[in-house]
């Protein structure tokens, strides 16, 4: 049993480090910094103070949300981006498809910020494992 949550903990790492080309034709460089739920859930128990910017709508935000999550909506964002922090680690997530949220990631990029990385599966993938939620 040991040997086999060593492999799962390695392999939420090894996920969680991976640099994944974004998608939209910005050049060959242009990285997303993917991070597994599992590994964020880690950090977390783990007392890592990051910060969790939910892309969400604002209704579904007010539903439930990760445990102290900020709500920066992505249609808002172009506008609302200062409200993202540039000091401590942030975490992007939201419930829509991979290429809506890198594209949030490299707009953030493009704006100066080197402190973002993106929850892999975002809300639904925090969920589904029955990580804990605020309402």
């Amino acid at each position: 049993m040991r040997r086999a949550l060593t492999a799962v903990a390695l392999g939420a790492m090894v996920s969680a480090l991976a640099v994944q080309p974004a998608l939209g034709g910005h050049g060959g460089g242009d990285y997303v910094l993917n991070l597994a739920a599992p590994y964020v859930k880690r950090l977390v128990d783990e007392g890592d103070p990051l910060i969790f910017v939910d892309l969400r709508p604002v209704g579904e935000f007010r539903r439930q949300r990760l445990p102290g999550a900020r709500s920066v909506p992505l249609k808002e964002l172009r506008r609302r981006f200062s409200e993202v922090p540039r000091m401590g680690r942030v975490i992007l997530y939201c419930d829509c498809v991979p290429e809506e949220l890198h594209a949030a990631y490299r707009f953030l990029r493009d704006q100066g910020y080197r402190n973002i990385m993106v929850m892999e599966e975002g809300f639904p993938g925090w969920v589904k494992r029955g990580y804990p939620l605020e309402r």
